[in-house]
């Protein structure tokens, strides 16, 4: 398929989107008529620009408010036409948009409506070009897609035909009001479906033109479902672009080479869901883009925490005290290796950064295959140096830059456990954790999006959970990917603004969360063997007492553990934490009971004023670590 662009959905400068664009693969792109007039360049100049880059100029677009006009307003419409047609004559572009209008002054008639689009299109044909006609989700009286082609058929005129926009259609179709059915695009002739736009968007209850202007996403980034749309539009037999027009404020002001690639692997993946539909599969003369199936996941082969001078033997204290044992060492890095359970905890010395997330390594049914999808699917590549006797691991950075690994732990002479010299036994503490339930990273304010998509795209695992909760210092975003079994879990989470400066809290909080069998063994075990865990006010035990109907003994030993809890229409979640170590991590053990897959998101404000509590100046922790002077 043809892949395009609008400049819209790019930052910057003309010159720094069609670069941007041409860099990540597109063949063509949208030119939104804002860029070009604040551009210096002339019409001739960007078109060998674009010719230079390998870029068609698909469509020039918008021509707002031509249709159901006075006399005297069509009159000045005609003439405004003709001079973008000149115009696009020397962009070397022959199809334009025009949007249905929403100008106050327009009449509500159908006839007249068809009778001047033909018009318009007598003029455009004049010149080999034609008319794509666009149905505005919030037109003044066009405004589903059925209504405008209603109007193209009564305009009856070669050089006139539809546009669709996947926002307007479904925008209106998922708010359940009746008004519009995606399906029955299949039915319009393809050589009168001219273009079509994409864009996807999380469900919201506003205003559509207010969601239209700053909550589009591309595709596998919200919630439409683009498959099922476009599949649809190529029922037609449609085969001109895939073209992305988004509008959205983050990616806007993000870097456009950047937003370009995340744009180009939203298009992939979308390509690849589209070969899953049984009527694209059987459609002759369309080439969609087939990346190497995800493989199965069956958990975490290991989590890597970077650590220094301060935070590395601190959480070397704390994992011992919590039951893991030290079992190796790196052969050539400073890494030690924990273990507890199937639980695999990297402690990494070695490197710059500050205490984080470092590194997660998912076990794959076949890491090659892995390997060559997150390539196909614009993954960079992460150099890694590789001593004598080492395995041979691909790594891939994830927008946030965490290391992501494709991982055998069992594989004979090739797992990654080959790289480290055992130096102790496994642990037989008494603490009950069995293995990873979930990592939790923190995403920058601009990368949340594209985070979804990466590992939706790249690991195959799917959005769940979208949760905003109240914290104390700021709204949090969460969301959570996982794989169908729950193997893999990571848990997304960001502050829907920029923190203030003033804010006395953790940058970009991280946490390691273990599963247990026995949440409270568990917490007696490990207070018991003198590990760092976090205390909860008794006011969150009152009123957990107040709203539920828990078992006296139940909630007696959960306020005696210091364990929180949530629970669903299918089941429980126990969990409790431990401090914070360096600046951003903390661990979690977490005990799920019935079909609960949740991450207990209604307590984290109460966890995370009990961390601020810890550190605070007259708190324990922060006299006995004056170096760590800020909290969650």
């Amino acid at each position: 398929m043809h892949r395009a662009i609008a400049t819209v959905c790019l930052s910057g400068t003309l010159e720094d989107k069609l670069n941007a664009a041409a860099a990540a693969g597109f063949n063509g792109v949208e030119i939104f008529e804002n860029d070009f007039i604040a551009a210096p360049w002339s019409a001739e100049r960007v078109r060998r620009h674009c010719a230079g880059l390998g870029l068609s100029i698909d469509l020039y677009q918008p021509f707002r408010d031509f249709e159901g006009a006075e006399p005297d307003s069509m009159r000045r419409n005609l003439r405004r036409a003709e001079r973008k047609f000149e115009l696009m004559e020397r962009l070397g572009v022959d199809t334009i948009l025009v949007c249905s209008s929403v100008a106050p002054d327009t009449v509500d008639d159908d006839d007249l409506a068809a009778e001047q689009l033909h018009t318009l299109a007598e003029h455009a044909a004049r010149r080999g070009m034609r008319i794509a006609y666009e149905a505005l989700a919030w037109g003044r009286f066009v405004n589903t897609w059925e209504h405008s082609w209603d109007i193209v058929r009564r305009g009856d005129h070669p050089a006139l035909g539809l546009c669709v926009d996947s926002f307007h259609v479904l925008s209106r179709a998922d708010n359940g009001n009746g008004k519009t059915d995606p399906a029955g695009i299949a039915t319009v002739p393809g050589e009168k479906l001219f273009f079509l736009q994409l864009a996807d968007a999380p469900r919201l209850d506003m205003d559509v033109l207010q969601w239209s202007r700053h909550h589009r996403l591309f595709p596998g980034q919200g919630s439409f479902d683009l498959a099922t749309f476009t599949t649809a539009v190529l029922a037609t037999g449609y085969r001109g672009p895939l073209s992305l027009e988004v509008f959205n404020d983050v990616f806007r002001q993000s870097a456009p080479d950047r937003a370009a690639v995340d744009a180009m692997r939203s298009l992939i993946a979308l390509e690849e869901a589209l070969g899953r539909q049984p009527e694209v599969r059987q459609r002759e003369r369309i080439e969609l883009a087939r990346p190497a199936p995800a493989p199965e996941l069956s958990g975490f082969a290991f989590t890597e925490l970077a650590v220094d001078a301060d935070s590395g033997p601190r959480l070397a204290r704390a994992l011992a005290a919590m039951g893991f044992a030290h079992i190796g060492e790196h052969r050539s890095k400073p890494v030690q290796l924990w273990q507890l359970g199937d639980a695999r905890i990297l402690l990494n010395s070695g490197g710059e950064q500050a205490t984080a997330v470092s590194a997660i390594a998912v076990e794959t049914a076949d890491p090659a295959a892995s390997a060559r999808r997150a390539e196909a699917l614009l993954a960079p590549a992460l150099p890694r140096a590789r001593g004598p006797a080492e395995a041979d691991l691909t790594a891939v950075a994830a927008p946030d830059g965490t290391e992501i690994f494709f991982c055998r732990t069992g594989a004979e002479g090739t797992g990654w456990l080959s790289d480290f010299i055992l130096t102790g036994t496994a642990s037989d503490a008494p603490t009950a954790v069995t293995h990873i339930d979930h990592v939790a990273l923190a995403q920058p304010f601009d990368y949340f999006d594209e985070a979804t998509l990466f590992y939706r795209a790249v690991l195959g695992l799917d959005p769940r959970h979208d949760s905003e909760f109240a914290a104390p210092f700021g709204l949090v975003r969460g969301r959570a990917v996982t794989e169908p079994a729950g193997r893999v879990r990571i848990a997304l989470h960001g502050t829907v603004l920029r923190r203030g400066d003033w804010a006395p809290g953790v940058p970009d909080p991280q946490h390691l969360a273990m599963a247990t069998g026995d949440i409270f063994a568990s917490a007696r075990a490990m207070r018991a063997r003198g590990a760092p865990l976090l205390s909860i006010p008794d006011n969150y035990y009152d009123d957990l007492g107040a709203r539920l109907e828990l078992d006296p003994e139940v909630l007696a030993a959960m306020r005696e553990c210091q364990v929180l809890y949530d629970r669903d229409g299918v089941g429980e979640y126990y969990h409790f934490h431990t401090e914070v170590f360096g600046d951003r991590i903390f661990l979690e053990i977490v005990q799920r009971a019935g079909g609960y897959s949740g991450y207990g998101a209604v307590n984290a404000p109460v966890r995370m004023t009990a961390h601020r509590a810890v550190r605070s100046p007259t708190g324990e922790a922060s006299r006995r670590l004056p170096s760590e002077g800020q909290a969650p």
